[in-house]
């Protein structure tokens, strides 16, 4: 089964996450060296599965894809895919997606004592103060970034 489009707003495409196919790819399982260049390996015996690595809870985990560059500056940009996870306790100072208003938003949460502010990483749009006239929903807790290079 594919993933289905269960969501599509000026922000974020949402899309559920499909488990139930397995994918082994080889492992450099002993690191790649960012530095000097480590002994070339004559080969690769450990594979990861890469949904078994993004997805610990399967029936509450969603991708989406960003639209916009609200997120620039914490390395979140236009076209790059989110690993959410809507079973993750909202906390301070982490990247969450969130719906306000009627729209789909990712944004870093900071959590006040009675204030939600929800945080743009890039200096071009402001933070966003949730109050009790919003309707509001901390969505869900982004995991991982996916992204081309």
């Amino acid at each position: 089964m594919s993933a289905l489009k269960l969501h599509q707003s000026s922000t974020l495409e949402i899309y559920s996450a499909s488990t139930e196919t397995r994918l082994s790819l080889p492992l450099v399982g002993e690191g790649i060296s960012a530095g000097f260049p480590s002994p070339a390996l004559d080969f690769v015996d450990v594979s990861i599965d890469m949904n078994r690595h993004l997805i610990k809870h399967p029936s509450t985990t969603f991708y989406g894809r960003v639209k916009g560059h609200s997120m620039k500056d914490a390395g979140i940009f236009d076209g790059d895919l989110l690993v959410i996870d809507k079973s993750l306790q909202p906390l301070d100072n982490k990247i969450a997606v969130c719906y306000i208003d009627g729209e789909f938003t990712i944004k870093r949460i900071r959590l006040e004592e009675k204030i939600i502010w929800l945080m743009p990483e890039n200096d071009a749009y402001q933070p966003i103060r949730v109050t009790e006239d919003n309707d509001f929903l901390i969505w869900g807790m982004v995991t991982h970034v996916i992204k081309a290079l």
